[in-house]
């Protein structure tokens, strides 16, 4: 049965007048794609400079190789703006790519050897090298190949009204940011939970370029020649075949309270690594990496969902001084279906997902639930679809999909509350279509994307064919005058503040680099 933090609390945002204050949730996203050529290769040109400064301009840049491009979307109280704004980006963007698209798909194109995956070049100031040494040393860690796995984050919070209501209808002594904080916790332990339910329902990287595995010995069956792939897969890139490697497998960092993660963070920003020390930081005058710890900093944590604070302190500093502000998901994959690579669906889903995290009871998570966790989300990811699927649940083998509609009973009240807040039946509807998927495994994009790839030949002829129809799509939607004009005016602001930087009094690369850690 569920159970709830506050029971109350669920009852008085569950009205409509209560309910009001939830339109002041702040959403965004963040897109990572290729940039392929016509014969589905990674691109090995340079980020164009119609698109602005990487380093500066605050919508387009890139993520790890030059060839990544990442958009992010302004944060907005309009449930709908960011994937309107995210779809302007899409548009200006597509026009300036000369022959390149992008690509529509989680998984990358066709690669050559690590070598040839080119880094991410930001420019001449400290600020810019600190950003390409973070990334070599990332190629040192994990390889490149990894680094070009693409996805989409969804960053969400709640306004300071509803904290202040919560704190007040849950009698709660500690003050606001910091009860704020210990609830955002809260929500972060539930997502760990059932957060395997999101590459269940939205996973759609069930298949690979045999290319990725760049000669390694693999246990995934061959589907087409060049394509390999999970029979039953959800999201390889959620896998071990993804975001793994061999420290953070052993890193561990409670989430069990703000005091414990930051602290964990930093001490992994702080402990040697044998391996990363063998490497080395310098040779000579080069920088190899910025440190030869557990983590270079603590972005370097890949997790499901992370607690964030904007500033411009470290993550863990500005999270110890001033609490959390927002939680990002990294779970979601991109939809190649769609030109931007994100439904609406997707959104929905999330906002329910994440009121039902921060209202449920949430007890700290032990290391063998941690462990259970973690198995359930490897059993999804790679088995996700298969008929007799079971998972974990209080050490106990269950069936999956009746654990699935009980956690979709368990969610329809907050769909109902949001609905009550925006007015509609938006989020009750997007939930009923959302179900269908457990009991019809055929109808999630993981299983349409196996189908797309046996009808096309392969991975990378299928996902081409879907890129270039979205380039197509895109152009043929050019953007309004004053929507052009305003991005091409943010194009010549990021190259002015790069310039301004640049021109700065730099100093050494290590004291910058010392400030950093201090």
């Amino acid at each position: 049965m569920l159970k709830f933090t506050c029971c109350d609390a669920v009852q008085q945002f569950s009205s409509g007048c209560q309910a009001q204050v939830l339109r002041g949730i702040t959403r965004g996203y963040e897109r990572e794609c290729l940039r392929v050529d016509a014969a589905a290769h990674l691109a090995t040109t340079v980020h164009p400079h119609a698109l602005g400064s990487k380093l500066t301009h605050p919508w387009i840049t890139t993520d790890y190789s030059e060839a990544l491009l990442e958009f992010i979307t302004p944060p907005s109280q309009d449930p709908q703006q960011p994937l309107r704004f995210l779809h302007d980006i899409h548009r200006f963007v597509a026009p300036q790519l000369q022959g390149e698209v992008m690509w529509a798909s989680s998984m990358p194109c066709m690669l050559g050897p690590d070598s040839e995956i080119p880094i991410a070049n930001y420019g001449n100031s400290n600020a810019a090298r600190f950003k390409y040494v973070y990334r070599e040393g990332l190629s040192l860690r994990y390889g490149r190949k990894m680094q070009t796995i693409a996805g989409a984050h969804y960053n969400w919070s709640l306004p300071d009204e509803f904290w202040a209501a919560l704190k007040d209808c849950c009698a709660a002594p500690s003050r606001t940011q910091d009860y704020a904080s210990e609830r955002y916790f809260g929500l972060i332990r539930n997502f760990l939970r059932y957060g395997w339910l999101v590459p269940y329902l939205f996973g759609a990287s069930p298949a690979l370029c045999e290319s990725f595995l760049q000669g390694q010995a693999s246990d995934l069956p061959v589907l087409t020649p060049g394509t390999r792939y999970g029979p039953y897969a959800t999201s390889l890139r959620m896998s071990d075949l993804g975001y793994h490697n061999r420290a953070q497998a052993n890193l561990v960092v409670s989430v069990n309270s703000l005091s414990e993660y930051t602290q964990a963070l930093e001490a992994a920003i702080r402990t040697p690594d044998p391996f990363y020390t063998e490497i080395g930081v310098h040779e000579g005058a080069h920088w190899k990496q910025l440190n030869a710890n557990l983590l270079q900093t603590e972005s370097e944590f890949y997790a499901a969902i992370r607690p964030k604070r904007t500033g411009a302190e470290r993550p863990a500093k500005a999270l110890q001084t001033r609490g959390v502000e927002y939680v990002e998901m990294r779970l979601f994959d991109l939809n190649p279906f769609v030109d931007i690579g994100i439904t609406p669906e997707q959104g929905h889903f999330a906002d329910v997902l994440l009121l039902m995290c921060l209202f449920r009871d949430s007890p700290p998570i032990t290391s063998r639930e941690q462990a259970e966790n973690d198995e359930n989300k490897r059993r999804i990811v790679n088995h996700g679809r298969q008929p007799d699927l079971r998972l974990l649940a209080h050490n106990r083998e269950q069936p999956f999909r009746p654990l699935a509609h009980e956690l979709f009973d368990d969610m329809q009240p907050f769909a109902e509350m949001l609905d009550a807040a925006y007015g509609g039946i938006q989020y009750v509807t997007a939930m009923q279509v959302l179900r269908q998927r457990i009991d019809q495994p055929d109808s999630t994009p993981s299983a349409q994307v196996l189908a797309g790839v046996r009808a096309h030949g392969g991975f990378a002829n299928f996902t081409l064919q879907l890129s270039q129809q979205h380039h197509a799509s895109l152009l043929a939607q050019p953007l309004d005058a004053l929507a052009h004009t305003r991005f091409g005016a943010s194009v010549q602001t990021s190259w002015q503040d790069q310039q301004r930087l640049e021109a700065q009094d730099q100093g050494s690369f290590d004291d910058y680099v010392a400030r950093y850690y201090a």
